[in-house]
């Protein structure tokens, strides 16, 4: 009735259930197997080149590429651009103020984008969305596979803001 069904479902008529393996997870026993991880270093740090750590994401008005939203006009009027996002301590240090053009190098890539400063953002870290072509945040991503799950590593690398 709502075109949609919620995994898992029991047949083709139920709309679903909100939590998958309420009763029971689908081992001999029932019951879930945990097992400790041991978390990986990033394959690119942050040295003096490159001072800061770059991660990417979306935007609450734009999500995936933005080849929809971006579509919106009301959307893309409140966002309307490549942004860079960053502790308000930061800019200051930079030489920088919030609205300035910058310049968000990695080792892969730049790309030209306004700058926003956000108090939330960890000292040190620069944020670019990426659903914008024009400043098309995975150009700067660093492209390295995780040895296990093979997941690129996008969220981040070094950079640095000029």
């Amino acid at each position: 009735a709502e075109g949609a069904v919620t995994y898992p479902a029991d047949d083709a008529a139920s709309p679903g259930h909100d939590i998958i393996f309420s009763d029971r997870f689908p081992t001999a026993s029932g019951r879930g197997r945990l097992f400790p991880t041991h978390p990986l270093p990033p394959d690119e740090r942050p040295d003096a080149a490159y001072p800061l750590v770059l991660t990417t994401g979306r935007l609450l008005e734009h999500w995936h590429t933005g080849s929809m939203s971006r579509r919106s006009d009301v959307l893309d009027t409140l966002e309307s651009g490549a942004i860079a996002v960053m502790n308000p301590q930061d800019i200051l240090r930079l030489g920088h103020k919030t609205g300035d053009r910058v310049a968000v190098e990695t080792r892969r890539g730049t790309i030209k984008a306004l700058l926003r400063a956000d108090p939330a953002m960890p000292p040190g870290m620069v944020f670019v969305p990426f659903a914008f072509n024009e400043g098309a945040a995975n150009r700067l991503t660093n492209p390295a596979l995780d040895p296990f799950g093979k997941i690129p590593e996008l969220k981040y690398c070094a950079a640095r803001v000029v």
